[in-house]
C-alpha cells in the first residue's frame, strides 16, 4: 500500500524544517563564497609582478629561491583556505545529516500510526459489519 505524496509532505515537520532553513542557507552561502574565490587570476598564479625572472639573462639563485618563497606562501594560503571550506562543508553536511534523520524518524512515527489506525479501521469495519448482518438477521 502506498502513502500519497500529500500525507508526507503532511508529515514532514515543517516548523523544524523551516526554522533551521537560515542556518542552512548561511552555511551554503559561506560554502559558495568560499569556493568561488578559490579561482586564482593568470597573474597572480605567476607570482607577484617583477618575481618573474628574464629568460634571456638566466635565472639567479636568489631569485630561484625568492619565486620558490612565493609559491610556497600561495600554497600555504590555498591549502587554508581548503582548510575552512572543508570545515564548512562538514557543518552543512551535518546539519543537513541532523535534519534528514528527523525528517526519517518523523516519517517512521507517521507509518506506525498509519499501520494503527488501519488496522483499528479494519475492526471497525468487521464490527459494523458483523452488527449489520445481526440487524438484518432478526
Amino acid at each position: 500500500m502506498g502513502i500519497s505524496w500529500l500525507s508526507v509532505l503532511q508529515a514532514v515537520p515543517w516548523s523544524d524544517v523551516i526554522s533551521n532553513a537560515p542556518k542552512v542557507a548561511e552555511g551554503a552561502r559561506k560554502l559558495w563564497k568560499s569556493a568561488g574565490s578559490r579561482d586564482v587570476p593568470a597573474e597572480d598564479a605567476a607570482g607577484p609582478p617583477g618575481s618573474a625572472v628574464d629568460a634571456a639573462a638566466g635565472p639567479s639563485a636568489d631569485a630561484a629561491v625568492a619565486q620558490l618563497q612565493v609559491r610556497t606562501r600561495q600554497l600555504e594560503h590555498a591549502v587554508e583556505d581548503l582548510r575552512e571550506q572543508l570545515q564548512q562543508s562538514t557543518e552543512l553536511i551535518k546539519t543537513l545529516a541532523d535534519q534528514n534523520t528527523q525528517l526519517v524518524a518523523r516519517v517512521e512515527m507517521n507509518r506506525v500510526r498509519l499501520q494503527r489506525t488501519l488496522a483499528l479501521a479494519a475492526a471497525a469495519l468487521v464490527l459494523a459489519l458483523g452488527t449489520l448482518a445481526a440487524l438484518l438477521l432478526r
